[in-house]
């Protein structure tokens, strides 16, 4: 357990109308079910609550957003600082003008897809079939099926950690492959994408391809954490794991997919320090057996246990 620092957060964000719970379990949060808690957990009621509280919080205070937790392990031994996790309420509306979609960013991207639907708005299908947020697709330049954020992005919301509430334009995102970069910490509160007017069958054909193909070539019913490592250039992750030997490899209660295998799964019992070990020994067994040195794709976060139990 963390030391209880709510009250001192209290006395210097008064007026914060959000609420704070100290040492919250983040296990039911993410998707791989594993991990120790947040010191505190936190969740703002909308973007000026937000960045009120950064505003008075100490520099060295560690701030750190998570959504659902579908890219993520957070290690056994917890997150330090201050955990946000944004609420539905006040950042998860997703709404249609002409040819753009302004979404919130705990706005599901699966739902966002679904609204540029429902307005024959193209160019959103891959969407469909990413189990994320829009604040984490932004963070990551999110793709799948041939598309990717920065193809559809006109600007992105967000807060600095310092509480200034900024606008970035597609360019001052920085997109690269699994990755953005706007020069300095901040948290994502919201976008706007550009579809383009198509046929409504047409668009439903592609969700509808997108989504076969998830249900017939990934684990989606399995505790996991997605894609684990970017693809290489040149190469795909998957078939250097699977040419290393490591299809269906397990340590303690993680696997690799036998479904996928750039894919981790939590089989029940697994630890977080299981799943990234084996992440590493699949690592390890790639760079050994072919040269490549995977990268991973999906965020780990927080202490080790051992880390955690010496404090």
């Amino acid at each position: 357990m963390f030391d209880d620092i709510t009250p001192l957060i209290r006395d210097l964000a008064p007026d914060f109308r959000g609420r704070l719970v100290a040492n919250e379990p983040l296990a039911p949060l993410t998707w791989f079910r594993v991990g120790g808690p947040a010191q505190v957990l936190c969740t703002p009621d909308d973007a000026a609550d937000l960045a009120y509280l950064l505003s008075r919080l100490p520099a060295d205070m560690p701030v750190m957003p998570i959504g659902v937790g579908s890219n993520l392990i957070v290690r056994d031994g917890g997150v330090p600082g201050i955990v946000i996790r944004l609420r539905p309420r006040g950042f998860g509306e997703v709404t249609v003008e002409g040819t753009r979609i302004h979404a919130g960013a705990v706005a599901p991207d699966k739902r966002v897809a679904e609204a540029a639907a429902a307005a024959g708005l193209g160019g959103l299908e891959f969407y469909f079939g990413i189990p994320g947020t829009i604040g984490g697709a932004l963070v990551m330049n999110a793709g799948a099926n041939g598309g990717e954020t920065k193809d559809v992005l006109v600007e992105a919301r967000a807060v600095t950690r310092e509480g200034e509430q900024l606008t970035f334009s597609n360019a001052a995102m920085n997109f690269t492959y699994r990755a953005s970069a706007v020069g300095r910490p901040v948290i994502f509160t919201g976008a706007v994408f550009e579809g383009v007017p198509t046929d409504p069958a047409v668009i439903r054909e592609r969700m509808d391809a997108v989504q076969h193909h998830r249900e017939t070539v990934q684990p989606i019913r399995e505790k996991t954490g997605g894609s684990t490592f970017k693809n290489p250039p040149g190469h795909s992750a998957w078939k250097l794991v699977d040419a290393a030997g490591c299809r269906g490899l397990r340590l303690g209660g993680a696997q690799v997919s036998e479904m996928h295998c750039n894919f981790l799964i939590n089989t029940g019992t697994a630890t977080a320090a299981d799943i990234e070990a084996l992440g590493e020994e699949v690592r390890r067994r790639v760079k050994e057996t072919s040269g490549v040195e995977l990268h991973w794709e999906i965020k780990r976060v927080g202490v080790p246990l051992q880390k955690a139990m010496e404090r």
